[in-house]
């Protein structure tokens, strides 16, 4: 994708899509969508991490960065393959996930298909199964095994298991490949099916003009599949616990600061290696996505570092990240780079030299404009073409409900630099962004249909209620697919037949 073309799209994570098992999925609604996006005019369909999600249903704690989430991949294929019998479908939410009843039931279902696949798949899949397995094993022999182990034991952490496990002992590691090649196979079963879905909804999405756009989180959990298997790239005592943990300092909004918890990466140990494992990250990125952004950008260019003893984040120390060497590596093995910098919070003169020094384009929140003056950085008369412009992100508030929360004074500012009020916010924020030389302008679902805050996706620091927003059908109609259309025209976005203007 050409991040310097006009472009724009919308922000909803595959798992806010409607469907019949629970949650959305690749099945025949993340289709649907991509038609819904086409007839709008879009060009981008921007999703959230599609790893494994970890504690409090984050995309962004996985157990994997490589690989992808099992609750994601589609029933309908595989009871078209035979594999999978139509299950009875408890009655779940339409509007929500309830991860604590949902995610059961479709192991359940995944199980059954992975039965019926090994029993009576056809010579052909099986065929194609074994060589998918054999492409992806730099990755997916130490995941598969990771997660054999850990469900006999209900997930337990990987630094309590028994120490040869836990150490990976060569003959601990050959010993659980065997005594685990049923659970192992299952686990690769259920890769393969996400990659092939994936593969064929990216496929379908190209054909209609439709660019997929991922989020790379640039931290992996401690209790990981990669931190297992590479304990030597991470700050981890003898015990595989880690010394000092990942955040960012206090600030006007949080006087603790964020305390995340993720491990540190030895940038000298992965200099070492050329980068070696980025590389294949990135690679694996590209291959389900032809754009990505990395969350957290400022991390290259300087991190954070938190004594793992401290309960937040008051104590730390700014630490120089790998910078320009770590993204050189990376192109010189894979070519140019389509990639979007999360430049928000606490930006340095370094951030933005590694950023514009690396050609990547950087994000710009209209909901942060209003609360200083008209030379505000978010402003859109002070964005550089070279920006992500978004009405908001996953992490913020909906249009509507920053609204509704906005101080006097922002309120009154946003009326008049936009010519708008409480019935038309969404539609002038999205307006602005379209209108804006930003070559990219997205904007979530939520904005587009004028919902308030109870459609939140995330509201950062709070662990539970987030991650489980769905919409519903009945809620896009035809009139915001219509309006998004012409707006998206008019700014140079889309195709500019959508205005149907007269002759």
């Amino acid at each position: 994708m050409n991040l310097n073309q006009r472009s724009s799209g919308v922000l909803l994570h595959i798992t806010s899509l409607p469907g019949p098992h629970g949650m959305g999925d690749f099945g025949p609604d993340a289709y649907r969508f991509v038609d819904w996006l086409q007839s709008a005019g879009q060009s981008v369909w921007q999703l959230l991490p599609t790893t494994p999600i970890g504690p409090g249903d984050s995309p962004y704690q996985g157990v994997s960065a490589f690989a992808g989430s099992q609750w994601m991949v589609a029933l309908e294929p595989l009871i078209a393959k035979g594999w999978l019998a139509q299950p009875d479908v408890p009655a779940f939410s339409g509007t929500s996930i309830n991860y604590g009843e949902v995610t059961p039931w479709r192991e359940q279902q995944l199980r059954a298909a992975a039965k019926g696949f090994f029993a009576n798949g056809s010579a052909a899949d099986k065929k194609a199964f074994a060589a998918w397995c054999d492409a992806q094993k730099s990755w997916l022999d130490d995941y598969v095994l990771f997660m054999a182990i850990r469900s006999p034991l209900n997930g337990q952490p990987w630094w309590t298991w028994e120490d040869g496990l836990k150490k990976r002992e060569p003959k601990a590691i050959a010993k659980a490949r065997k005594d685990y090649a049923d659970e192992i196979a299952f686990w690769q079963f259920v890769q393969w099916q996400f990659d092939v879905q994936a593969g064929a909804l990216k496929a379908y999405a190209n054909e209609r003009g439709v660019n997929l756009m991922g989020d790379l989180p640039i931290f992996v959990a401690h209790d990981s599949a990669d931190c297992w298997s590479r304990p030597d790239l991470y700050y981890l005592d003898d015990d595989f616990q880690t010394t000092v943990v990942a955040g960012c300092p206090p600030d006007d909004l949080g006087p603790l600061g964020q305390r995340w918890g993720n491990p540190l990466y030895r940038w000298d140990k992965m200099a070492a290696e050329n980068y070696a494992w980025w590389t294949a990250r990135v690679k694996r990125a590209l291959s389900q996505a032809d754009v990505f952004r990395i969350d957290h950008f400022r991390g290259f260019a300087g991190y954070y570092e938190i004594p793992a003893s401290s309960p937040d984040a008051r104590q730390g120390q700014w630490l120089k990240g790998p910078g320009m060497p770590l993204f050189d590596a990376i192109r010189k093995a894979l070519g140019p780079l389509p990639i979007v910098a999360e430049d928000l919070g606490f930006i340095t003169d370094d951030v933005n030299e590694l950023r514009d020094g690396c050609g990547f384009p950087g994000m710009k929140i209209l909901q942060f404009a209003f609360g200083a003056e008209g030379d505000h950085e978010f402003l859109p008369h002070m964005w550089p073409k070279t920006s992500v412009a978004y009405t908001g992100t996953h992490d913020n508030d909906t249009v509507r409900g920053w609204w509704n929360q906005a101080k006097p004074r922002e309120r009154a500012f946003v009326g008049s630099y936009l010519a708008c009020g409480e019935h038309d916010i969404h539609w002038a924020m999205i307006r602005a962004c379209a209108n804006s030389v930003a070559n990219m302008a997205v904007y979530p679902l939520q904005d587009v249909l004028g919902l308030g805050t109870e459609h939140r996706m995330n509201v950062p620091g709070i662990l539970g209620g987030n991650w489980g927003w769905r919409f519903r059908w009945d809620m896009l109609g035809h009139e915001p697919a219509r309006v998004l259309g012409l707006i998206t025209a008019a700014s140079g976005r889309g195709p500019f037949e959508l205005l149907k203007l007269p002759a």
